[in-house]
């Protein structure tokens, strides 16, 4: 039996991961919590854990410019505390350090209209300093990979689940009060919270160290997507036509627009794995976060 520990309490990558476990492998895993908000968790003794899962982590704001302090608040809790957090796990003897990384650190989506595809030849280019912090905190705990400590970076795209933050409830709320919504050819790399939380489990069982890019088995087109959800509430969304430069004017006003109907994806190639990680298509994924 492997025993996990997850540094950060209360994040929903965290609290779904351990609820996952604990449902489908029981017999298999201990799942253990710390919080890293007060530093008792410097006391904490990280010998007895196979695999450190660290999710500590200051999520990325769109309201636009942020102030100095909230800056340093990213570097110190997503660069520096990441990197304290796998060099303990080293110096302790714990075998694993999975960082949950994002796919942020390419940068913002393309333009409507323009499509961005991230191969493994695409450099990282954020384009914040929470994707920079991202970065760095990469940058800080690659170099402590050797054996018998395996580092694991995760760059994510768009996670969406039950209980999500997000992107993906806004669009949930219009799929249930609109009857029109605007049709836009996009196309978007997306991952379903329990396709990660298998990864995960799989990154652990398998003692990888290394980049990975997990998202679901196919891509995801927002008007497409809008229109999903209001089915599985048996809603009726026509999709309109001709809405495009309206996006694009209102994308200038706001990083939000363009985050929901860029295209940002990456080449499914990147995202192959040895075992099969997807349990749930983009369809049923959405009826078990709507239902």
């Amino acid at each position: 039996m492997k025993k996990i520990l997850i540094t950060g309490a209360n994040s929903y990558i965290g609290t779904s991961f351990e609820k996952y476990i604990k449902e489908n492998y029981p017999d298999d895993y201990i799942v253990d919590t710390v919080d890293m908000i007060d530093g008792t968790w410097r006391d904490k003794d990280f010998s007895e854990y196979d695999s450190i899962f660290h999710v500590a982590g200051i999520a990325h704001s769109d309201n636009g410019k942020i102030s100095e302090e909230k800056e340093k608040l990213y570097y110190a809790v997503n660069t520096d505390l990441t990197v304290e957090t796998a060099k303990k796990a080293k110096s302790d003897g714990a075998k694993q350090f999975i960082f949950m990384s994002s796919a942020i650190v390419y940068g913002e989506s393309a333009p409507i209209g323009k499509i961005k595809v991230i191969t493994k030849d695409t450099a990282v280019d954020p384009a914040n300093c929470y994707g920079d912090s991202k970065v760095q905190a990469e940058n800080g705990i690659l170099p402590l990979n050797d054996d018998p400590f395996r580092v694991v970076i995760l760059r994510p795209p768009m996670i969406y689940g039950k209980g999500s933050k997000g992107n993906y409830p806004l669009l949930a709320k219009l799929a249930l009060k609109t009857p029109i919504f605007p049709y836009v050819k996009n196309e978007r790399s997306m991952l379903y919270i329990e396709n990660l939380c298998e990864f995960v489990r799989l990154m652990v069982e398998n003692e990888e160290q290394g980049t990975f890019w997990p998202q679901n088995a196919e891509y995801s087109n927002t008007s497409e997507l809008v229109k999903i959800i209001a089915e599985t509430h048996g809603k009726k969304i026509k999709l309109v036509k001709g809405f495009g430069w309206t996006l694009k004017i209102m994308s200038h006003c706001t990083r939000l627009v363009n985050k929901a109907f860029g295209s940002l994806s990456y080449d499914m190639s990147l995202s192959e794995y040895k075992a099969d990680y997807r349990i749930l298509s983009l369809k049923e994924s959405i009826k078990a976060t709507e239902t």
